[in-house]
């Protein structure tokens, strides 16, 4: 099997080399890196192979899998980079000015990137609704009606007392675990609102990027290595993050992801409030009584769950500090262009 392996990662070191678009790269993608491609399969079946056989078999896929991934998002931004080239333009003396130029805004760039991310470890995208009803915003997710809770988010109702803008991305995490059936790995990024007052760090609209996976013995060790991942995916091999025990009703045990601060690099300043690390987001291993609702049995299933605050995601890795900025529809100001 290592010799497969070898030769099926020199096929695709290949073919990622000559993918001439971002279509083509992610077809190469897909078939080598896919939930049935022959490295995730076999990860899946290394069960079945002698005990003395199945750390080494099991690194070298892993190995294989993050070099793959390396070059992968290594030809990306070559690609983007050709792509985003501004066209040889002629310039005639009748012509005054060139026609202004585009770009991505940082919050969809961040979002690309985590979605090819997750794309990546079998995770399929998905897109929930804005306006949302009180069962699957709240109790759907293991808060009933005058749970203390509720007093967390300061919800924006359009029609009270049932209909009102989705305050969490988890809401359409109810809808999936209602709708899908196990195993599965979702990811799917929204907007949320909440009756907040605006400041650096906190706005009333702002982004979500939210997760689930239900599969059997699933387990927190799961949802850190996943976690470990993604930081250092995104911000590289140096960052500092921490994790903390947080209460959600809908996970149990719950927690609270930090990143140290990237303004005071953890001394404490005016975006981190003098805490030195920002909350990114919040995450933990599906409550019992969640899957129970979505007609899951959890004593065969289990699951891992969790809502990423994408704004600051975003303004950590473009060195943003202040989360206006993100909404502040000025087209001349490019902050993270440094």
């Amino acid at each position: 099997m290592e010799e497969k392996i070898t030769t099926i990662a020199k096929e695709a070191r290949k073919e990622i080399s000559l993918a001439s678009t971002s279509e083509s790269l992610e077809k190469v993608r897909i078939k080598y890196l896919g939930r049935r491609a022959f490295l995730n399969k076999s990860l899946k079946e290394i069960g079945q192979l002698p005990i003395n056989q199945r750390g080494q078999i099991g690194k070298k896929i892993n190995q294989a899998k993050k070099e793959l991934l390396q070059a992968l998002n290594k030809k990306q931004k070559e690609l983007t980079t050709t792509t985003d080239q501004p066209p040889t333009t002629k310039v005639t003396s009748s012509e005054k000015t060139l026609p202004k130029q585009g770009h991505l805004h940082p919050l969809t760039q961040t979002e690309n990137e985590i979605n090819q991310l997750f794309r990546s470890i079998g995770f399929s995208m998905y897109e929930g609704p804005e306006i949302e009803t009180d069962e699957y915003c709240f109790q759907r997710l293991n808060v009933p009606l005058n749970h203390p809770a509720r007093d967390l988010q300061d919800s924006i109702y359009i029609k009270e007392p049932n209909v009102l803008l989705s305050t969490q991305a988890s809401s359409t995490e109810a809808r999936l675990l209602e709708k899908e059936k196990p195993p599965f790995k979702i990811a799917f990024p929204g907007h949320v609102y909440r009756n907040e007052k605006v400041n650096k760090s906190n706005h009333f609209i702002f982004h979500h990027y939210q997760g689930v996976a239900v599969n059997k013995n699933i387990t927190l060790k799961d949802l850190i290595g996943v976690f470990n991942l993604l930081f250092k995916h995104l911000y590289g091999e140096k960052v500092k993050v921490r994790y903390r025990c947080k209460y959600y009703p809908e996970v149990e045990p719950g927690l609270g992801l930090d990143l140290q601060c990237f303004t005071c690099k953890g001394r404490g300043c005016f975006l981190c409030k003098g805490a030195g690390w920002m909350e990114m987001g919040g995450a933990g291993i599906i409550h019992p009584l969640v899957l129970k609702k979505a007609g899951i049995d959890p004593k065969k299933w289990r699951g891992f769950a969790f809502g990423l605050g994408l704004d600051r995601w975003a303004m950590a890795k473009y060195q943003i500090d202040d989360i206006r900025t993100l909404t502040g529809g000025n087209l001349a100001y490019i902050p993270y262009l440094k």
